[in-house]
């Protein structure tokens, strides 16, 4: 099995995971503006993504940058992995390509810990990856305690690049944001994002 077996339901059940739906993760956040440079790509690049409509596009044309941006925030002093196997327990059905990771090391070449991050795209509904994505972060929790490194919170975002949806792991507790956030208020985005990798 793979995480993108996974639903939402079967996270529930297979791997235990008690989920709380109605608490806004991030009551007040601290926008950060885009650069020029993040400006000039969203703005060539969206009318694209629309066009295209595919996963891959979505994923090259606007969500990478955004990550990429929030790692020249940070002055790269975070890693960033897209399509990387991160494979954790087989048993468990923890294993295969996550879309992208965010680490708290500056080791580029392979994933270590802290994993605090992780990013499921896709092209449909932002309901549809969650399930996917809740699988990753309990991968993500998992691998951080194996290293000897445990973080208090995982976090997780589903996005279609125009959309994003936002989750918090704590122990076997997830937290599912009830807001949704367009891509038009990249500020929160971008202050979201950041917060998920400098607070614990």
């Amino acid at each position: 099995m793979a995480y993108s077996n996974f639903t939402l339901s079967k996270v529930k059940t297979d791997l235990h995971l008690a989920v709380e739906e109605n608490t806004p993760l991030f009551p007040e956040i601290q926008p950060i503006p885009p650069s020029d440079y993040l400006t000039f790509v969203l703005k060539e690049h969206l009318p694209l993504v629309t066009a295209i409509n595919t996963e891959k596009a979505r994923s090259e044309l606007v969500i990478m940058p955004v990550l990429i941006e929030v790692r020249r925030y940070l002055q790269h002093q975070i890693s960033l992995f897209s399509g990387t196997e991160f494979n954790i327990d087989a048993t468990k059905g923890l294993e295969g390509r996550c879309d992208f990771i965010l680490s708290r090391s500056l080791e580029q070449y392979e994933i270590t810990c802290p994993v605090v991050t992780i990013i499921e795209a896709k092209n449909e509904s932002l309901k549809s990856g969650l399930g996917q994505c809740l699988a990753t972060m309990l991968a993500a929790q998992l691998f951080n305690q194996r290293q000897g490194q445990s973080v208090e919170t995982i976090w997780g975002t589903v996005t279609t690049g125009t959309d994003w949806k936002f989750l918090k792991l704590v122990n076997q507790t997830a937290f599912i944001d009830p807001i949704d956030y367009s891509i038009k208020q990249i500020e929160q985005i971008l202050g979201i994002l950041v917060t998920t990798l400098t607070n614990d």
